[in-house]
């Protein structure tokens, strides 16, 4: 089996216009809700995997930051709030806390969320909003602010079978080693 990496909306598309694929693992639900709502993957093969928390990052040595009252001294990458899963989280969780039009001025919206978290890791920018399992082992990053779960929608990971040649991955993603390896990156099981 060959592994795709890349954005949900872009894998999304690609399987919707007949890419072949046998599992799909979104970081969005309804990038999923795309894929399955075009028929290619039916409600009983489909689930959800994992969660995850939205974090502020900044470089190794920075200080916790609170958003109470926050001037941020610089640029904070996140990814594009139009397309990006994690960039439509952290909006919606700026606009709940009523900080979207403060801090929407400092943002530098990137392609994805590996590469806002690699423009503080090269110390281009001070912050990334990020999920919490980007961080883990990455020594030049710290976490400086995890936000509150209720203020923006809940992260969900769905993992859906595309086809039974996928179904032994399938099964062994939801597995006890699995969820292991999982809770050790970052992410939180269901």
């Amino acid at each position: 089996m060959r592994v795709s990496y890349g954005g949900s909306g872009a894998l999304a598309r690609q399987i919707t216009y007949g890419a072949p694929a046998d599992l799909f693992l979104s970081a969005n639900a309804d990038w999923m809700d795309v894929v399955q709502n075009a028929g290619h993957i039916t409600k009983d093969d489909r689930i959800d995997l994992l969660t995850n928390k939205l974090v502020i990052v900044g470089s190794s040595d920075a200080e916790p930051i609170s958003l109470k009252g926050w001037r941020p001294d610089g640029r904070i990458a996140v990814g594009f709030v139009s397309a990006v899963p994690a960039g439509q989280y952290a909006k919606s969780a700026l606009e709940n806390l009523g900080l979207w039009g403060k801090i929407m001025p400092h943002l530098v919206e990137v392609e994805n969320v590996r590469a806002a978290l690699a423009l503080v890791e090269r110390r281009e920018l001070p912050f990334a909003v990020v999920y919490a399992s980007d961080a883990v082992g990455v020594p030049s990053v710290k976490v400086l602010h995890e936000f509150a779960a209720q203020s923006h929608p809940k992260i969900i990971y769905p993992l859906g079978l595309l086809t039974e040649r996928g179904r032994p991955v399938f099964e062994a993603l939801q597995s006890q080693p699995a969820r292991a390896v999982f809770q050790r990156t970052g992410f939180e099981v269901f």
